[in-house]
């Protein structure tokens, strides 16, 4: 689906009546990575899962930070409308939704960090240097995403993944334009809301994987310190992408917490 204005290409199920549950996926994802998700919270939410700008049908941003997502996260909002959306957002997905709170407060009726961060690293810092020339490096070189997917996803997941979960996964990020993908990274570039965390005065979900090495756990509960609503979940042996490769995991976490806060429809 398309929103009014165009900009946006989006999956959704569930009645449209329902309240909003939105998920924000991830730099080599795609909406068609929560239709799990989408199908398990329709009963209850009309489920919604954007492409972000610049992936699948939605139109690329002229410049791409995390305040511009955050930005047109706001915009994606709007067309979509619903009140108080509980937004999940996972990985670059979270960081926009932090980005997103500083302007938007109590728009949202909960949120959910999934396998996030609130910095990225130092910037300039020898590990931020290195995490981006690992990622762009081969592209730079002449490498694919097409090509590079299988193994960028295998070193993401954590032990005893789901088979179907993880063929989607290198489906969706084989996708991904290079130009986007070279955007998005980039985009991490200076992100740092670590300030911001104690101003987060809605429910909030931090989700870990006890294997991510992207997001790792450890700094993930630290994180959740900081912000005065938040209950925090670790999920044992999962890596970075768990939605996709311990569903049922992920799905029951969110299931829990969706059952502690009040919906707005």
């Amino acid at each position: 689906m398309k929103t009014k204005d165009g900009r946006f290409a989006y999956e959704a199920a569930g009645d449209p009546n329902l309240p909003a549950l939105v998920f924000l996926h991830g730099i080599g994802g795609a909406a068609r990575a929560w239709r799990g998700q989408l199908d398990t919270f329709g009963d209850r939410y009309c489920t919604i899962a954007w492409d972000m700008p610049g992936y699948g049908g939605s139109v690329p941003l002229a410049a791409v930070s995390i305040a511009t997502l955050a930005d047109a996260l706001q915009d994606f909002l709007h067309q979509i409308g619903g009140t108080k959306p509980v937004l999940v957002g996972h990985s670059i997905g979270g960081m926009i939704v932090q980005q997103w709170l500083t302007k938007n407060p109590r728009v949202a009726g909960a949120v959910v960090l999934a396998q996030t961060s609130p910095a990225f690293g130092k910037p300039g810092g020898c590990w931020q240097k290195s995490f981006i020339d690992a990622r762009l490096g081969p592209l730079d070189r002449g490498a694919t995403l097409v090509s590079l997917a299988p193994t960028l996803v295998n070193e993401l997941v954590g032990d005893d993944p789901d088979a179907n979960g993880v063929a989607l996964a290198r489906d969706c990020m084989a996708d991904v334009s290079e130009a986007s993908y070279h955007a998005s990274m980039l985009a991490l570039l200076g992100f740092d809301q670590r300030n911001a965390l104690k101003n987060i005065n809605i429910p909030t979900l931090v989700l870990s994987g006890s294997k991510d090495k992207n997001a790792p756990a450890p700094m993930m509960a630290k994180m959740a310190t900081y912000i005065p609503s938040a209950s925090y979940v670790e999920l044992e042996g999962v890596g970075h992408l768990a939605n996709l490769e311990r569903p049922r995991a992920f799905n029951a976490a969110l299931d829990q917490f969706l059952k502690t806060i009040k919906v707005v429809g």
